[in-house]
């Protein structure tokens, strides 16, 4: 395979141990073997598919393998044969359906040196594929859309990181009302990890290996909340597709809805919704045909739904059949434990993305820690990724900005008077006396911005605005 693979862009080396950590690491199945038809490599994803332990495999000739039934066929064996690639279908000895393509690499002689075999299971697709065809009509876009979100659920893994108690507390409830079809009702304020609580749900439900649909109802135009939510048939209205589409309801069936910020649905869509939820049917604009569906809710709000009912706003029979399971997130600076672990968390996920190496510094750390984060995880996430993007060197530094300042809790100033004289104008003296009064709030609130702002009687920006004049007043 040869010693390093050289990048000329980069003027990066690849090495051997490095392209075997690529195929270990690799998500599709991946097999090796050398001219004589003896296995020299499998990673973990072989063994899953074949229900075997990889290791096993390493050192065996492929035609043992076959004859002890672990597979029924070796498409390798043919390539090895033939000298060319050969892709088809095989199963494992519990009848799963795995595609196969086994591609021979020659040497200088033009003789097969080794025989790469990629495989994956096709067994989640033809699922999709049997659910569809039962239906009088296919349609494109409807595959095209659930191979979208087929692609969503296997590339985006979010983990839950938690080191404070309350979140560990809320992931424990999440693990145990997961195993039920019960209809989850998350509150929080924006950011606080609303969908990645409810993917955590459905990835730890009996629904995982079916599609889980997130859908931000306030991003949806009002106007075409009905046809994106149940579909529409063929010239349901001007500029409607020939073959009609599928509803987010429908694309869900037997896997996960989620409903982020449900509170800005209308109330014509939260009667229509209601009725899905109630009978498990639904009817496409301007169809007459009801369809089947099996769906897990998961809503979640940034609002008070109890107030919007009160007020008219939102329907009091829905609230009631969604909020089965209320489970309230609390925001970030309500668990000041976890700013530096999900900090970690992104810092390796960039790292990984952009092929860096980057860490925290002490003065990051702290300033992350005393900042408010009133954007919660979600703007915790946009500054790491901005400080990876922006620094020169590896270790990351948080400049002094209108996004973070450093608010130390650890120099109180108790007092109010003014232990110097001031000469000048009276707006320069009444401008140190307004940061003296500011900083002394911030030490009293522990440097939480957004206490310190109530009792100052000003909006958060505005605070924000004050303390980032004041620091250029003090270079």
């Amino acid at each position: 395979m040869g010693e390093e693979v050289r990048s000329d862009k980069s003027n990066k080396k690849c090495s051997k141990e490095e392209l075997k950590k690529v195929i270990i690491n690799s998500y599709d199945a991946i097999l090796v073997i050398d001219g004589n038809g003896t296995v020299i490599l499998c990673n973990p994803a072989t063994g899953s598919l074949l229900d075997v332990d990889p290791q096993e495999l390493v050192g065996r000739n492929l035609k043992d393998i076959v004859k002890d039934g672990i597979y029924d066929r070796s498409f390798a064996l043919e390539a090895l044969k033939e000298c060319k690639v050969v892709t088809g279908i095989i199963k494992n000895r519990h009848g799963k359906k795995i595609m196969a393509t086994a591609t021979p690499v020659l040497d200088i002689d033009g003789k097969v040196s080794i025989v790469i075999v990629n495989s994956r299971d096709i067994g989640l697709l033809e699922k999709y594929l049997e659910a569809l065809e039962e239906e009088s009509k296919i349609t494109e876009d409807r595959y095209k859309t659930v191979a979208e979100y087929l692609g969503q659920r296997e590339l985006k893994q979010d983990e839950v990181v938690a080191k404070s108690q309350i979140m560990k507390d809320i992931i424990e409830k999440c693990t145990q009302v997961a195993k039920s079809d019960s209809t989850v009702m998350l509150f929080g304020e924006s950011g606080t990890g609303k969908e990645v609580i409810a993917r955590y749900v459905h990835c730890n439900s009996p629904r995982a290996q079916e599609p889980f649909i997130p859908v931000n109802c306030a991003a949806i135009p009002t106007e075409l909340l009905e046809s994106e939510f149940f579909g529409y048939s063929a010239g349901a209205f001007t500029g409607a597709s020939s073959r009609g589409k599928p509803g987010l309801v429908e694309i869900a069936n037997k896997g996960t809805l989620f409903l982020d910020e449900i509170g800005d649905l209308p109330l014509t869509m939260q009667s229509k919704l209601l009725r899905v939820i109630e009978t498990g049917e639904v009817q496409r604009l301007g169809s007459t045909t009801t369809y089947k569906t099996d769906i897990r809710l998961v809503c979640a709000t940034n609002k008070n739904l109890k107030e919007m009912v009160q007020e008219g706003l939102f329907r009091e029979d829905l609230y009631y059949r969604i909020n089965v399971i209320p489970i309230k997130l609390p925001p970030l600076r309500e668990r000041p434990e976890d700013i530096i672990i999900l900090a970690e968390k992104f810092l390796q996920e960039y790292n990984r993305k952009y092929g860096l190496n980057k860490s925290l510094s002490e003065s990051a750390i702290r300033y992350l820690t005393e900042y408010d984060w009133p954007g919660n995880v979600r703007e915790l996430r946009n500054v790491i990724e901005r400080m990876v993007v922006t620094s020169v060197g590896n270790k990351l530094e948080l400049e002094d900005d209108i996004t973070l300042f450093p608010i130390s809790a650890k120099e109180p100033d108790k007092s109010l008077v003014v232990s110097s004289i001031y000469k000048g104008p009276l707006k320069n003296y009444l401008k140190k006396v307004e940061k003296e009064y500011i900083d002394q709030v911030l030490a009293e609130c522990n440097g939480r911005v957004g206490e310190a702002a109530r009792r100052l009687g000003i909006h958060r920006t505005a605070l924000y605005r004050k303390k980032k004049q004041q620091s250029l007043m003090m270079r």
